[in-house]
């Protein structure tokens, strides 16, 4: 288990800098990864074999475009659970190929599912399979106009660099 200064020493400059080169290629060749975070390849190599042992890097995923695939329909649907039901709703959840998504929320609904179907009436059908259980409500999304925003570092957590010594000259005197 990495502790919390071994996280915070990997979250430099440099650790985020890697970070967001990742996120926006996690195909980089790692040659290419160090000389864009001025690494030696060895040294960049080793510095994300720590960050993934430390749980800052958990996975190298693929993003698929759910609408060429033929799931253009997404809806959030909230679910609320009354009662001791909760690990039926994950277990439901997690059998449902449509949940795209499961969080345990807080609020007065328990959970929000993030749903890809490929028609309205497989929406529909989803959604009647979680009413025995739960009380739901669902929300169609017509455009996600953010999506996937890069983690970047907060603004606070990276310390600034130390100011620049202005080299003192010495002036001279005129002597006319």
């Amino acid at each position: 288990m990495t502790n919390t200064s071994e996280i915070t020493k990997l979250l430099d400059p440099i650790g985020w800098r890697i970070l967001a080169e990742f996120q926006d290629d996690a195909r980089i060749q790692f040659v290419e990864l160090g000389r864009r975070v001025g690494l030696s390849t060895p040294a960049v190599i080793e510095r994300v074999r720590r960050m993934e042992e430390a749980g800052i890097i958990t996975g190298y995923r693929v993003e698929i475009d759910h609408h060429k695939v033929g799931l253009p329909v997404c809806a959030f649907i909230r679910v609320r659970v009354i009662g001791n039901l909760i690990p039926r709703v994950i277990a439901v959840a997690r059998e449902m190929p449509e949940v795209y998504e499961c969080h345990r929320i807080a609020g007065e609904d328990t959970f929000l599912l993030k749903i890809y179907v490929a028609t309205s009436e497989a929406l529909e059908k989803t959604v009647d399979r979680l009413t025995p259980y739960v009380a739901t409500t669902t929300m169609l999304v017509f455009s996600s106009p953010v999506t996937r925003r890069a983690i970047e570092a907060p603004p606070d957590s990276i310390p600034s660099p130390p100011p620049r010594k202005v080299k003192k000259t010495a002036s001279r005197s005129s002597s006319r």
